[in-house]
């Protein structure tokens, strides 16, 4: 029960910090799953960022499931999903209780524009973090800028362009394994 509560409060504070999306929360989980409490490796955080992604719903919460499941099967996965929701929820009614008067305040306008600067360094951050364990030698560069040009330039889902990047990456190397 004791870690159960551990996960809750780790992921309700990382609920209640992260601003921009899942990426955002890729340097905390790096600090807090990673290197202070030895959780996961880096490796497998990526991983689940990855599968995340091409799965419905928020990336914070799926990512938050998949290493409460990994810590703890079900309840593990239930606790850091609560505690990753939970903030948003108190927020959002915060929020809408307030929401007259909200919308107009000059400080909240120059505190959203503070986070979204923030919000822009942690997903920097998260990306380069992810170039670094994922793009090892010229097909990954050649595979990661072709999704990112049809990303930019095209109407493709999302989900399909990680599925092919996903594949290409496997038929190369198993085109290489072939030679080898």
């Amino acid at each position: 029960m004791k870690e159960l509560l551990e996960i809750f409060l780790l992921f309700f504070k990382m609920g209640a910090v992260t601003f921009g999306g899942g990426y955002s929360m890729l340097p905390i989980l790096r600090r807090e799953i990673v290197a202070r409490r030895a959780w996961l490796t880096e490796e497998q955080v990526i991983d689940f960022f990855a599968v995340g992604q091409t799965l419905p719903g928020i990336i914070a919460s799926n990512v938050s499931v998949f290493i409460g499941y990994q810590r703890r099967k079900t309840p593990g996965a239930i606790a850091a999903a609560l505690g990753v929701v939970t903030p948003s929820i108190i927020i959002i009614t915060l929020i809408a209780a307030l929401m007259q008067d909200f919308q107009n305040n000059p400080l909240v306008r120059h505190a959203f524009k503070a986070i979204s600067i923030c919000v822009c360094a942690l997903i920097l951050d998260a990306v380069i973090s992810m170039w670094k364990r994922g793009v090892k030698d010229w097909v990954g560069v050649v595979i990661c800028v072709a999704v990112f040009a049809l990303a930019v330039f095209t109407q493709l889902s999302p989900v399909w362009l990680v599925i092919a990047a996903a594949l290409a990456g496997i038929s190369v190397r198993k085109l290489r394994e072939g030679k080898g």
